[in-house]
């Protein structure tokens, strides 16, 4: 099972970042995706999240609402997460997640590291 996070950076604040998760080893499709991030001295908090097969439902953590969007390619195994109008304490390791129910399972990746900074 790998997961791994790319297109994180340095951004000036207001300016934007595409995260993206290339996936393999697991059935993706099956999967509910959630992206999280931690910033220095705090603990790790869900971003967005995106159900499995469809993705027709999302959820935002209220700190991101209206400024980033999740979103999923079954086909090509992948998670994305837009950011926009992106302020200093967004600043932080994102990682991404896959969840399974059944059977319950849980897979992180190694994250990317995503500044805002003039």
């Amino acid at each position: 099972v790998q997961l791994v996070e790319s297109g994180g950076g340095l951004v000036q604040p207001g300016g934007s970042l595409r995260l993206s998760c290339t996936t393999s080893g697991f059935t993706f499709s099956s999967y509910i995706m959630s992206w999280y991030r931690q910033a220095p001295g705090k603990e790790r908090e869900m971003v967005a999240v995106i159900s499995s097969i469809g993705g027709g439902t999302t959820n935002y953590a209220d700190s991101v609402k209206g400024r980033f969007t999740i979103s999923r390619d079954n086909a090509k195994n992948e998670v994305y997460l837009q950011m926009n109008s992106l302020k200093p304490e967004d600043t932080a390791v994102y990682y991404c997640k896959g969840r399974s129910l059944l059977p319950m399972r849980e897979y992180w990746g190694q994250g990317t590291q995503v500044t805002v900074s003039s």
